[in-house]
């Protein structure tokens, strides 16, 4: 499978006997994400200061946030373009974790707990359009 690992940095949390087709990082570091041993290739840049992924239609079989959704300050924008790059049948895949920087994540996110975090991002999925319903 193709991989986009969005807000990529040195690791992406794949388990270590992974293997995925083409596997690409997609985050601010370069050096960082120049370190991730997971990656086949990598594009720098801040989601947050534009939301559009460098990428064509339907390019991956799936996509990752690990841990840094709560980061994201256009979350319907980025989730669009999870739509939108993901083949028919793809998955997008987000971690959550219930730490995170304060000064970093966005507003709602500090005044919710963890349960309405899932909700949160279900959201996303939802108003973003393009996702098929959870099975």
């Amino acid at each position: 499978d193709d991989v986009l690992d969005i807000c990529s940095s040195w690791v992406s949390h794949y388990p270590e006997e992974f293997k995925g087709g083409n596997v690409v990082g997609l985050g601010m570091n370069e050096y960082e994400l120049s370190q991730n041993k997971q990656l086949s290739s990598y594009v720098v840049k801040d989601l947050n200061r534009d939301p559009i992924f460098p990428f064509q239609d339907e390019s991956f079989d799936k996509v990752t946030c690990v841990v840094s959704v709560d980061y994201l300050n256009q979350p319907l924008e980025i989730f669009r373009e999870i739509s939108r790059v993901l083949r028919p049948g793809g998955e997008c895949i987000i971690s959550m974790s219930n730490r995170c920087f304060p000064t970093k994540a966005f507003r709602i996110w500090l005044q919710t707990n963890d349960l309405e975090h899932i909700f949160l991002v279900g959201s996303f999925f939802h108003y973003a359009g393009g996702f098929d319903p959870p099975s």
